[in-house]
């Protein structure tokens, strides 16, 4: 039977479980960008893994997801959000256990990349079917909190959930568990959920799907594998140069189409493009730092997966905590001043955890930073999200949905990226000349300078009277490499709070053909891209 979703239908008085079961489907997508986190080191040892391999088992399924999100939100628009989201669990679920099933990097790696299409379906669709549910202004803001809240939750909740599972089973068993959990959610959902679509979406863009995957992928793929190549060589520069010309023809593509993917004048909208700003270079921070401090906890200071799972768990609990207070304190205060503060407090963190040394005390620099930016990234999110869809009118909110999405995903695949690739950079720079100095022949020398794990298999074949100086080399060397990498992520942020005091505004409020509490209409809801046409939504009783 299908309802107009209104005040007084059912869909509108079982709201707050619908938001329910979209958080269940973002936690079990936000968990598996790191929860492979703290296996890494284990799947280093099993599967002879390199750094630039690390990042890719990482980074294949961030990539994929970033770059099909703009075509997942189209297929909803076009298909049914409800029946996207749906697909993309039950998906999900066949990918995770191809991935777990790998036995090689190479397959583990693809595994994740076809993870990151089912992620593509199911994480637009959350937030375009949570802003037709709430459709009154305050409630919404408040469904965003909860929805961002529980974004940056997962982000913590995975390596502690993996450190659980790897003290029992096999590094496998990070992605057996999203089975369960997807068919969790998908009965919830079939029950619960609304059907929507936009029947003016458009024709599908293969050439702009096309464009948009490839100037990213290779962006990234330039940016992990530059030091290998070199910073300045030519296979670098030529990636880069690439890369900028696949995206500015995307961007061409885009302003041509009477329908695109992505309307890429949102952006001349200062408001729009600092709000998105800020949540690519806040995740761009933290997905970085994530990277690298589990495998500090883990191979510089020896704890096991358990353990260092359970040293994040204090950002996860402050990022809970603080979410919804976040948005109590944007209506008081405004946008700019919160979404301001919290990028500051996440630079302030990197900077102290730039300091950390091998033998820092946990419940001293290390928490500190880490509490710093769980802080901010509460600040940051879920109000910088609202000025998004606030900025503009509501007929825009699916293009405003797609954006938020790939904004977050693009920011956290360049933050494993490049603040990964500094690190290798910075490590593999240090321990080479380190080894150097205790006589350790070129050949070796390379082998070390591929990962933390290699510099420590390197030193266990050195002399007995050597190896603790050479091992104690490798973990100095990725201390140095922790620094530089922190010292990016704090420089991004600050960057991204600068830019948020210039041009978000005070108060993000919706233009003014869109009442604060409009009634809560299909009429008024918008997909996850492209501008959105009056629409039906049907509900399942």
């Amino acid at each position: 039977m299908t309802t107009e979703i209104s005040r007084t239908s059912g869909t509108d008085r079982r709201r707050w479980w619908i938001l329910a079961v979209l958080c269940l489907s973002v936690l079990l997508v936000v968990v598996d960008n790191t929860i492979v986190n703290v296996a890494l080191p284990t799947i280093s040892r099993r599967l002879s893994a390199s750094t630039q391999d690390l990042q890719w088992v990482v980074d294949a399924y961030t990539l994929v997801f970033a770059g099909l999100l703009l075509v997942g939100g189209n297929l909803g628009d076009r298909l049914g959000r409800r029946r996207m989201l749906q697909a993309g669990l039950a998906l999900f679920a066949l990918t995770s256990v191809g991935a777990a099933l790998s036995r090689s990097t190479g397959e583990l790696i693809a595994g994740r990349a076809a993870m990151g299409v089912a992620a593509a379906l199911i994480y637009p669709a959350t937030l375009a079917i949570l802003s037709s549910t709430f459709t009154v202004a305050r409630e919404r803001a408040t469904a965003i909190g909860i929805w961002s809240g529980v974004s940056g939750l997962a982000v913590a909740i995975g390596p502690v959930s993996g450190g659980l599972l790897l003290r029992h089973f096999a590094w496998s068993s990070v992605f057996y568990v999203n089975v369960p959990i997807v068919i969790i959610a998908l009965a919830a959902g079939w029950r619960l959920l609304p059907e929507s679509r936009d029947p003016r979406a458009g024709r599908f863009d293969p050439l702009g799907a096309a464009l948009s995957m490839a100037g990213i992928g290779l962006l990234v793929w330039t940016i992990i594998e530059a030091p290998r190549h070199g910073w300045g060589s030519a296979a670098t520069l030529a990636g880069f140069a690439g890369a900028l010309i696949l995206l500015a023809l995307f961007a061409v593509s885009q302003v041509r189409r009477p329908d695109p993917m992505l309307d890429v004048r949102l952006f001349r909208n200062p408001r729009f493009t600092a709000a998105s700003g800020a949540i690519a270079l806040a995740f761009f921070g933290l997905f970085g730092f994530i990277f690298l401090i589990t495998q500090y906890f883990q191979i510089v200071r020896g704890y096991d997966p358990l353990k260092a799972g359970l040293a994040t768990l204090p950002f996860a609990l402050i990022t809970g905590v603080f979410s919804p207070v976040a948005i109590i304190l944007m209506k008081r205060a405004g946008t700019k001043i919160v979404v301001t503060a919290g990028l500051l407090l996440m630079s302030g963190g990197f900077v102290v955890a730039a300091g950390t040394q091998v033998d820092s005390a946990y419940w001293g620099r290390v928490i500190v930073s880490m509490a710093l930016m769980a802080t901010g990234l509460a600040l940051t999110a879920s109000p910088a999200t609202e000025a998004i869809m606030g900025a503009l009118p509501r007929n825009k909110a699916g293009a405003g949905s797609a954006v938020n999405d790939t904004t977050r995903e693009v920011g956290g695949t360049l933050g494993v990226a490049i603040v990964g690739s500094v690190m290798s950079s910075a490590y593999g720079s240090h321990v080479t000349h380190a080894l150097a100095g205790l006589g350790a022949p070129a050949a070796v020398r390379s082998v070390a300078r591929q990962s933390i794990v290699a510099g420590l298999d390197v030193a266990g074949h050195f002399p007995p009277a050597l190896r603790e100086a050479a091992a104690a080399a490798a973990r100095q060397s990725f201390i140095h490499g922790l620094s530089a990498g922190s010292l990016v992520a704090a420089g991004a942020t600050a960057v991204a709070a600068l830019a948020t005091l210039a041009f978000l505004p005070a108060r993000v409020t919706r233009p003014a053909d869109e009442p604060e509490a409009a009634p809560a209409t299909a009429a008024s809801a918008a997909g996850p891209a492209g501008p959105a046409a009056p629409e039906r939504a049907s509900a399942r009783r």
